[in-house]
């Protein structure tokens, strides 16, 4: 071999370690700069979040003058809109109750000027009235459905609870079977009623039903025991409050928004 050839050859390995050393940096960059990428912030877990829940029954016109009770439990549609605009004018977020949670356990990152709007019993008018106004404004509310009284008069349908939790803005929650108040209930009842709730729902909507809501806002250490123990993540009340922390996550503070709209809602929500 020529003097030569032996000099090209030498040049030719010298140029390669070169080259493969350039290429091992590159890599060593790229997957350092990868990691930097994918390493998500941590969320630390909060001790309390200021939320306030707005509870809801009926949002209809009542056209029987007779029937008093459905008449104080009512919030006219008109009514109804004009607080969703006031809400969403003040730049509140809508989140549904297992969001709150989440948010709470660092699960979800917090979000300034949340509310919750909540529905209680499963009326007809939930699917009739509300979830237009829903879709229209695109906000999330949580509805809590009485299992046993789907499919009777006045209540939603089955094919429409399904239609309503299948939409990305309504979260179900279970709202016991009968409705009993279960406060001092026996155990197994109060088992049942709460158990089977969920059970049944979750049946219904192929999803995990994970919030709860008291009947009339009854309940007792007991009845948080078992609520806690069958998979639930929250319960709400109707004890008038707007703070949810660690130690009230089964019992959650509501409010009634009344005819409150424009800066008297804001206002009474902000605690002004």
């Amino acid at each position: 071999m020529s003097f030569r050839i032996k000099v090209i050859l030498l040049i030719c390995l010298i140029l390669s370690i070169f080259f493969v050393k350039a290429i091992n940096q590159k890599i060593i960059s790229f997957a350092i700069d990868s990691n930097s990428v994918s390493e998500a912030p941590r969320i630390t877990p909060l001790t309390s979040i200021v939320a306030p829940v707005l509870v809801y029954h009926y949002v209809e016109v009542v056209t029987d003058e007779k029937d008093t009770i459905r008449k104080s439990l009512n919030t006219p549609p008109y009514l109804f809109i004009k607080q969703i605009e006031t809400l969403k004018n003040a730049g509140y977020t809508f989140i549904t109750a297992s969001e709150l949670i989440d948010i709470l356990d660092g699960k979800i990152k917090l979000i300034q000027k949340l509310v919750l709007i909540t529905f209680d019993d499963g009326y007809r008018d939930f699917y009739t009235d509300v979830f237009p106004i829903l879709k229209k404004y695109n906000i999330k509310a949580t509805a809590y459905i009485v299992s046993d009284f789907l499919d009777k008069p006045n209540y939603m349908f089955t094919w429409q609870l399904k239609q309503i939790a299948r939409s990305s803005l309504v979260e179900i929650g279970a709202h016991t079977v009968h409705h009993y108040s279960l406060r001092g209930l026996p155990p197994t009842l109060t088992k049942y009623e709460i158990e089977e709730s969920k059970k049944n729902l979750e049946e219904i909507i192929s999803t995990p039903v994970v919030s709860f809501a008291y009947p009339d806002g009854s309940f007792d250490e007991q009845t948080i025991k078992i609520v806690k123990e069958s998979g639930f993540k929250s319960a709400v009340t109707t004890m008038h409050g707007f703070e949810t922390n660690k130690e009230n996550k089964y019992s959650i503070y509501r409010i009634h928004p009344g005819d409150k709209t424009d800066s008297y809602l804001i206002n009474f929500l902000e605690q002004k």
